[in-house]
């Protein structure tokens, strides 16, 4: 951001072009050549993607709008980004994954000489993700640099020429190409071993929590589902994009009420009609995009985490201020969140820190079942091990836990079982001393363990 213009820097030096620069704004550095692809989209959802593409350059002669060649400009810059699409498509009405890459066509318009990269695969598919490695390598070839960052280590050793290590905001290391290695990645990030990443202990499975017979999803009506997790498991849930993993926690927490099939939580017969019922039933989902549904961004740290809690901690219909701010003092405490106050606004803390407000605003509710959707994308490795090990210590009070991962690594590591999902159904159960990447992968490709 210091880079950009987007915030200055309070001291150190930025060189640019073997000069030192200070850019004052975002405009001045993409004057000198340096775009940036942020984690948050920055597109307007009722206009086109042309008019998304050239917003604040758009192509004019004496001051009046040219609109006859913007569309073939776009064009071309779609094409370079694997997008195949209309270009009179207003942007609102394309999925996230084609959203980001709008945004990197439209960094690419800017004739950059220098392109940042936020976390660019974050809400991209296996193919998405795929062009846009193939867009990166065709930039460096063209000469163009590429400050790539992602938590994902495969695409940083695939990509890049040169690896910078950060750890609690300073340079923990720097890796040449012939260093470049998963496990010397996250010694610089974690700052040990990776043996000592996933801290597990197996725990003696208890009583079924949630149990789900033939449940069907709004999403996959033909394709009925049945599990069941148990107290003080830690469950995964595997698949690729788009294989019904995200709808079916939506489903269980009656985001999107079941189509049939029956569910039972302890034993008792549950038909969720919306999130209170679920709630009220014992349930909590920390969902997939914690900033559009998991968090109220312009509140405060206070607010968010007393959130599940305002009709259970009301006095006489008013909210009860100081019930409210021993639950948040609860909250920053066992989640060690990172934050000045508990009066900070979420928005202005890091990816890592809204989700421990998340987890935390419904561990404040006792829950029985705590569903995690995909509980640890964009934030860096050392919040992550931080989740991990609170996913085991609620695992060894006695919580059922269900999550949903695309992390291979993650779902090996954490899981004392993973159903696989594929096209909207279950395609196996693996147990584990029955799981790893080739076996979680035959399944979710649609084959079987025979195979």
């Amino acid at each position: 951001r210091q880079i950009t213009g987007v915030e200055q820097r309070t001291r150190g030096e930025i060189i640019f072009d073997g000069r030192s620069v200070d850019f004052t704004g975002p405009l001045e550095a993409r004057e000198a050549g340096i775009e940036t692809v942020f984690q948050t989209l920055a597109l307007a959802d009722d206009l086109d993607v042309p008019d998304n593409i050239f917003l604040g350059r758009e192509p004019n002669k004496f001051g009046f709008f040219k609109n006859r060649n913007i569309h073939n400009e776009a064009a071309k810059f779609l094409k370079r980004v694997g997008l195949d699409l209309p270009t009179e498509t207003l942007v609102g009405n394309l999925p996230i994954g084609k959203q980001q890459l709008v945004e990197i066509a439209k960094a690419l318009s800017c004739n950059a000489r220098v392109l940042i990269m936020d976390e660019p695969t974050s809400s991209l598919s296996q193919k998405e993700t795929e062009t846009l490695f193939d867009v990166v390598k065709g930039l460096r070839d063209e000469g163009i640099s590429v400050i790539y960052i992602s938590h994902r280590l495969g695409e940083v050793k695939e990509l890049s020429d040169r690896v910078t290590v950060f750890r609690d905001g300073e340079n923990a290391g720097d890796l040449a190409k012939d260093e470049i290695t998963h496990d010397n990645m996250v010694r610089l990030m974690v700052g040990r071993e990776l043996s000592e990443f996933y801290d597990r202990d197996i725990h003696q499975a208890g009583e079924c929590v949630l149990k789900a017979i033939n449940v069907v999803s709004p999403t996959y009506p033909d394709t009925p589902v049945s599990i069941e997790v148990r107290a003080g498991e830690i469950v995964g849930i595997a698949g690729l994009v788009g294989a019904g993993r995200t709808e079916l926690l939506q489903t269980f927490f009656g985001v999107t009420p079941s189509l049939g099939g029956e569910l039972e939580v302890q034993g008792v017969s549950f038909s969720p009609r919306s999130p209170a019922d679920a709630v009220q039933a014992g349930l909590a989902l920390a969902p997939e995009d914690r900033k559009l549904h998991g968090l109220v961004l312009p509140m405060t740290v206070r607010e968010n985490a007393s959130l599940p809690s305002l009709e259970r901690d009301q006095k006489l219909g008013l909210l009860d201020h100081s019930k409210e701010k021993m639950i948040a003092d609860e909250a920053v405490a066992q989640m060690k969140i990172k934050t000045p106050s508990i009066e900070q606004a979420a928005r202005f803390l890091s990816g890592g820190n809204q989700q421990k407000i998340v987890l935390g605003k419904w561990l404040a509710m006792n829950p029985k079942l705590l569903m995690l959707d995909e509980p640890t994308r964009g934030i860096d490795i050392g919040a992550k091990r931080e989740i991990y090990k609170l996913m085991e210590q609620l695992a060894g009070k006695g919580i059922a836990i269900l999550f949903v991962s695309s992390e291979m690594e993650e779902v090996l590591g954490m899981a004392d079982r993973v159903y696989v999902m594929h096209e909207g159904k279950i395609s196996g159960e693996l147990k584990k001393n029955e799981m790893s990447e080739e076996s979680i992968m035959q399944l979710a490709t649609g084959g079987s363990l025979a195979a």
